[in-house]
């Protein structure tokens, strides 16, 4: 049960952190001029923070391993 919760946390912070992470990178990178808010925040939502949120999971499940060794 830990294991789960400390995949949750991962997946939630990650998210949370690739979506930010991603509004950044294309905020300061993007060319698009027309709908640049639009793109930001999609790409923030549907490519950056999913991206993000497996690899919140992968490192909460590595923490949860590493704190039940113990």
């Amino acid at each position: 049960m830990r294991r789960l919760g400390w995949a949750a946390f991962g997946l939630v912070g990650g998210y949370a952190g690739g979506a930010a992470l991603g509004v950044l990178l294309l905020g300061a990178f993007s060319a698009n001029t027309h709908d640049k808010a639009v793109e930001v925040a999609t790409t923030a939502a549907l490519v950056t923070g999913p991206l993000g949120a497996v690899a919140g999971a992968g490192l909460g499940l590595w923490a949860a391993r590493v704190r039940a060794r113990r």
